[in-house]
């Protein structure tokens, strides 16, 4: 059994993160304004009038862009408002959904060295998030796995290069890739694991600089013969969430 350590949203997919103590899972959805919106470049194939789950290529994303992964985020749920900060760009307060706001977000943000310039938000789907997974997934993270790529690079490394929503404490490092296939309950709610979730070139870049200074997909495939860190599921039982709640398979 594990318990909550941390819970994390990332309102822009790719463009900042934000803790939280509690959140309210809702069956078949995504985490509230988890990956609520997401920056397009000028190949994206989403139509914004009807916007549809595609493929995290189509976005602006931390893999070919590694500037983006110093971005965090502080997101007013009444206003819509977002602010984003970045050590190399400083601060902007926008509302992802004005256009006139969108400008000023797309000069900020491009001020970074970008290899896909952005050219718009991608405005929200109902009832998900841009999830890289085609199921609006929730992601599931273990401390005791971060420790073990932590020990092999020899050097303390951010959780936050994982992006994942649900971090757990208490469990034995990979115990997660367990829960593939099964149902956990995690506070009031329930999850039905279906994967475990392969890492990409976002997670070497620091959270801090937008620097890639970490070689963790080399770790993974070296140290533990998989490029896999936690696991994805689906909600199936509506429930709130919040730390020092208790984690157990069904």
């Amino acid at each position: 059994m594990g318990t909550v350590a941390a819970l994390w949203r990332h309102p822009i997919k790719s463009h900042g993160r934000e803790a939280l103590e509690q959140l309210t899972l809702t069956a078949g959805e995504t985490l509230p304004w988890d990956r609520h919106w997401a920056v397009m470049h000028d190949q994206c194939k989403l139509d914004p009038a009807n916007p549809e789950w595609v493929r995290c290529r189509n976005f602006v994303i931390g893999s070919m862009n590694p500037a983006v992964a110093g971005t965090w985020a502080t997101l007013d749920e009444v206003s819509g408002q977002i602010t984003l900060r970045h050590a190399d760009i400083g601060t902007l307060t926008f509302a992802p959904d004005d256009p006139a706001d969108q400008a000023r977000f797309l000069a900020w943000i491009n001020q970074l060295d970008l290899k896909t310039p952005a050219t718009g938000i991608a405005p929200h789907i109902r009832g998900r998030g841009y999830t890289d997974d085609s199921k609006p997934t929730v992601t599931i993270m273990n401390t005791a796995s971060h420790a073990a790529v932590e020990g092999f690079l020899g050097n303390p490394l951010e959780k936050e290069r994982w992006r994942g929503n649900i971090w757990l404490d208490g469990l034995p490092a990979w115990q997660e890739f367990d829960y593939v296939d099964r149902d956990v309950r995690i506070g009031d709610a329930v999850i039905h694991v279906h994967k475990r979730t392969e890492r990409c070139m976002h997670t070497t870049s620091n959270p801090q600089t937008g620097q890639r200074d970490a070689d963790t997909l080399g770790a993974l495939n070296t140290g533990f013969g998989h490029q896999d860190f936690g696991v994805a599921g689906v909600v199936v039982k509506s429930g709130q969430i919040k730390l020092g709640d208790q984690a157990e398979v069904l």
